[in-house]
């Protein structure tokens, strides 16, 4: 995450309470925009296992 309070972090590292609020109030422009808006489709269908074999490369 480039910028806010999960600044440094994996997007798909951010917690679902943080996903829900830019489900909420909007997602930002652009490709960081449509990996949030997949992270949160990810985290509300509970789908997040499907990263697992990615973190183990």
């Amino acid at each position: 995450m480039p910028y806010g309070k999960y600044k440094g972090r994996l997007i798909a590292d951010l917690p679902g309470h943080y996903l829900g609020w830019f489900a909420r109030e909007g997602f930002p422009p652009g490709e960081l925009g449509e990996l949030i808006a997949l992270m949160y489709e990810l985290n509300h269908n509970a789908l997040r296992h499907l990263l697992d074999p990615l973190r183990k490369r």
